[in-house]
């Protein structure tokens, strides 16, 4: 049975700018570091840096990966995102989220709210074919 994600890794262009965008902008404390690869942790997420051998393609679709952080925070957490990344997309969704892009265009979004609070909002939504379980 899954308990839980145990890391994810991503392949990077520029091991020491991915590492600074992570630890600097996004509060990452940097683990363990390497000539090719680097392990940082967020919150209880670990993250694996390998360095890419071919350029990375930015992925087109809305695959993306979303963090959380205390609701207090997100207004100046998420500005300061803002003065160091490109957005992507504005929020349309459930409670308030900033998508913004890595230095490798990897797609992120800072989410603030959980999975009880998306289900109690599709659960209020008269007008969408959204089924909800308990």
């Amino acid at each position: 049975m899954i308990t839980g994600v145990n890391h994810i890794t991503l392949a990077v262009n520029d091991l020491e700018r991915s590492i600074w965008f992570y630890t600097e902008v996004l509060g990452a404390k940097l683990r363990a570091d390497w000539p090719r690869g680097a392990y940082l942790e967020l919150g209880e997420l670990w993250l694996c840096f390998t360095q890419a051998d071919t350029p990375i393609q930015p992925r087109s679709d809305y695959t993306h990966i979303a963090f959380s952080c205390k609701d207090a925070d997100f207004p100046a957490f998420s500005n300061r995102i803002k003065d160091h990344a490109e957005l992507w997309q504005d929020n349309s969704s459930e409670g308030a989220s900033l998508y913004f892009l890595d230095p490798d265009r990897h797609k992120l979004e800072l989410h603030q709210g959980d999975l009880a609070s998306r289900l109690t909002y599709y659960r209020a939504q008269s007008d969408r074919k959204v089924n909800v379980y308990d």
